[in-house]
């Protein structure tokens, strides 16, 4: 069990029961308000193909207090909500977060909306400050980051390379993962939730 971090397919989306519809429809009904289109454009669900980029599914297991930390340091409040806060993260700008009255798998009372390309443009400013490296997954189809940071591989790679992400690898996740998710969204133009 735990919170997963995933990606949802125009079937999840717009379906019914345990899907997203209802969050869907109020975030369309809210879009229309501001005189923006509506978000109708869900890929379908793909084959899973490990390593493909055509899902996203990773696990929030670490402690998240250096990464509050690395954020109080680098970010506006304002900036580490848009980052870290929102319960769905859509492919598309926003000019500030939409907040529907509606609960979801995560949140009981209402459901935080945030664009990912401003989310990206957040994460990539903390994975420059922390000189998160190229080696990190970039495809996280399967928990890829999740196993990566906590299976040996990110340790390994920060003592042959030691540098300020490797000072706290539970922060680096969080960046990484924030940064992942935002790029996996705009990339299959697919919304990403919390499971």
């Amino acid at each position: 069990m735990g919170v997963y971090v995933i990606s949802v397919d125009a079937q999840e989306w717009f379906g019914e029961g345990d899907g997203w519809g209802e969050i869907a429809t109020a975030l369309n009904d809210d879009l229309r308000q501001r005189g923006l289109p509506p978000y109708e454009s869900v890929p379908d669900e793909q084959g899973f193909v490990r390593g493909s980029g055509q899902a996203f599914e990773e696990k929030l297991i670490s402690s998240m207090d250096g990464f509050d930390a690395l954020c109080e340091a680098h970010l506006s409040p304002e900036e580490t909500e848009t980052l870290s806060n929102w319960s769905v993260l859509v492919p598309f700008s926003l000019d500030e977060e939409i907040r529907l009255p509606i609960g979801s798998a995560y949140t009981e009372s209402s459901t935080m909306v945030a664009g990912a390309p401003q989310v990206l443009a957040i994460a990539q400013r903390l994975a420059t400050a922390i000189e998160l490296p190229a080696e990190t997954p970039r495809m996280c189809d399967n928990l890829d980051l999740t196993i990566w940071f906590r299976e040996g591989a990110a340790k390994e790679l920060a003592a042959a390379r030691p540098g300020p992400w490797a000072r706290d690898l539970d922060a680096a996740f969080y960046v990484a993962l924030f940064l992942r998710a935002a790029e996996h969204s705009v990339r299959r133009g697919c919304p990403i939730v919390y499971s």
